[in-house]
């Protein structure tokens, strides 16, 4: 796997054309192997424009380029070889065992409509499932697992797909607090482009080198995270008193929150 560079110009959407957008204007590039952080309050755009980087929707104004290439210039199976996203939703075919969604990663590569499996594509399953601790769970049904392993086995299909760039939405949601921890180390580990959607702003911190902070669908910071994720422009986005602190023994910096006058006022 490798790699790949994002580069987001003037991108928009709403549901129809000429209606109101859901996403304004946004423009960002990522430089291949670093990952992003998307934030913002609830209804900022966060889904609106992760959807737009994995093909759901087709942008109403601007760009998403993979390695300089417009996503919408590829085909859909060209963009699945190299953009892979990780949902919410989990399969709801309970019946199919971990190794068999593993599989379904490989679609993209595979010619026709053969349903086996070539040497190279379970040469790769097989890695992935070594990758991500799967093999003792290859056999077992998907609806057998825990949240934290049905995750992780979302993420080795996405990885099965070889991709450059993977998009992951929520990827701690539902999870305990190990199973974020394990979750999130993973993602650092992975030799690739991530972007990811997160709700808590310290985790985001800590796992990205880079953060894109919505607003009412509109970009209010691009950067490293004590750059874009200052006091002054959290409170603001989320409406709260934000106030930047200092952890103690290991001296790093944790946002805390209190409701503010601005807050408490629709």
């Amino acid at each position: 796997m490798n790699s790949a560079r994002l580069t987001v110009t003037d991108l928009s959407w709403s549901p129809r054309r000429g209606g109101e957008r859901l996403l304004h204007a946004t423009s960002f590039t990522l430089a291949a192997g670093r990952v992003l952080g998307i934030v913002g309050p609830n209804g900022a755009g966060k889904t609106t424009l992760l959807r737009l980087l994995y093909r759901f929707h087709r942008p109403e104004t601007g760009t998403v380029a993979i390695d300089g290439e417009d996503i919408w210039r590829l085909s859909a199976r060209a963009v699945a070889r190299r953009v892979a996203a990780v949902l919410q939703e989990h399969p709801s075919d309970f019946s199919l065992t971990v190794a068999e969604v593993v599989a379904l990663g490989r679609t993209p590569h595979r010619r026709g409509f053969a349903g086996t499996d070539g040497a190279r594509d379970r040469q790769i399953i097989h890695q992935v499932l070594g990758q991500l601790g799967l093999k003792g769970l290859a056999h077992r049904h998907i609806g057998t697992l825990s949240g934290g392993e049905r995750q992780r086995v979302m993420v080795a299909r996405a990885l099965a797909q070889e991709p450059g760039l993977l998009i992951l939405d929520e990827p701690t949601n539902h999870l305990d607090i190990r199973h974020q921890l394990e979750t999130l180390n993973l993602i650092r580990t992975l030799p690739l482009t991530i972007v990811t959607s997160l709700h808590d702003l310290n985790l985001a911190s800590g796992i990205c080198d880079d953060v894109l902070l919505l607003q009412g669908g509109k970009p209010q910071g691009f950067g490293p995270p004590g750059q874009v994720l200052s006091e002054a422009a959290v409170s603001r986005a989320f409406r709260v008193d934000a106030r930047r602190e200092t952890l103690a023994p290991s001296g790093a910096a944790h946002l805390t929150y209190h409701l503010s006058d601005a807050g408490q006022n629709p």
